[in-house]
């Protein structure tokens, strides 16, 4: 696949040109997908949106279920489901796991952050300071402390998970939608700005917020990854692109989903060999893989119950499995050989 490079001002960005046709193209990355199994589990409570899956060191996969009011874990073993409800209603968006275990969620219809024990299922909550409401998306930094973003409040925020202190910093564009975020080598949380055509990030030490201007207007980053050598990949969920941003020159590089403009790439993973796994939208939904060693897709995978979208995924190293939540009620996990 060759390439062509336009330049805005100090940012480049790279354009697929002179590939084939692209049902030539989908059929070749659809042949390659044999190094991936499928597996899917049908969540017992029905209609709740099953969503954002985390695997602690026993092997069970947490999740949300964010039109349920509960947080449960499934056994993969058995396919044996347990579930907490919580008891005031909150519809959980996110949840991450610590070392320790504990279940940490993004309430997200109510303004907390909680820790539930894996055991008893007791909560404690870490309140949101005004006027943030939304909690959207959880991610760990190198220490322990927890990173979010507040899409509909418009904030970026920190707890502290030892002292209890939440610090947030408002988006200074309106609507900007803060919404996937991850943390970087050098422990700086990335954002992107779903409502936008723009990345964040925040220095740390001064809570100082950097805005990042994406060159096409129309973009619309909702998920992304951070490779090792620090380089920023988003899903452009408007365009059906994957982007590469790259701090240190500025540079913007965009590749074509195998699915084209209508691929709605959301849910990311990073896997352990440098490659990007994108969910794309469709009956039934599916996951491309992007070498970004190679720079570019080794091929796609459908998934079978998949309908609606896979909002979120979850790498896990060990078992170097992918896991997600599907809104057709089901949670999946891609086996990588």
């Amino acid at each position: 696949m060759k390439s062509r490079a336009i330049t805005f001002g100090a940012i480049v960005l790279s354009l697929a040109s002179g590939c084939q046709a692209d049902s030539e193209k989908e059929k070749e990355l659809v042949a390659e997908n044999g190094s991936v199994d499928i597996t899917e589990w049908q969540v017992p409570y029905e209609k709740t949106r099953p969503r954002d899956p985390f695997v602690d060191t026993l092997g069970r996969v947490w999740f949300c279920g964010q039109a349920g009011a509960y947080i449960a874990y499934l056994v993969p073993e058995t396919g044996k489901f347990k579930k907490f409800d919580l008891a005031d209603g909150a519809s959980p968006h996110n949840l991450i796991i610590a070392a320790d275990d504990g279940v940490w969620y993004a309430a997200n219809t109510l303004p907390y952050i909680g820790q539930m024990d894996p055991v008893t299922g007791a909560v404690h909550k870490y309140p949101m300071p005004e006027p943030v409401t939304d909690p959207h998306t959880l991610v760990f930094d190198s220490i322990g402390n927890i990173w979010f973003t507040a899409q509909r409040s418009n904030h970026v925020g920190r707890l502290d998970t030892q002292s209890g202190t939440v610090d947030v910093i408002e988006i200074p564009v309106a609507s900007s939608r803060p919404y996937g975020i991850k943390v970087g080598p050098d422990d700086h949380p990335w954002i992107v700005l779903f409502g936008t055509n723009k990345l964040a990030t925040v220095d740390p030490e001064t809570m100082q917020l950097e805005l990042v201007d994406l060159p096409r207007a129309e973009t619309r980053p909702r998920r992304l990854e951070i490779t090792a050598n620090g380089l920023i990949w988003y899903g452009d969920y408007a365009k059906g692109v994957l982007g590469r941003f790259n701090p240190k020159t500025r540079e913007v590089s965009e590749w074509p989903m195998p699915g084209g403009e209508g691929a709605r790439p959301y849910g990311t993973a990073l896997d352990d060999r440098g490659r990007i796994w994108l969910a794309e939208g469709g009956s039934p939904n599916r996951l491309s893989t992007f070498d970004t060693s190679a720079e570019q897709f080794v091929h796609v995978t459908d998934v079978p119950k998949a309908l609606g979208s896979i909002r979120h995924m979850y790498f896990h190293p060990a078992t170097r499995e992918i896991w997600f939540g599907e809104d057709s009620n089901y949670v999946g996990r891609a086996r990588i050989r």
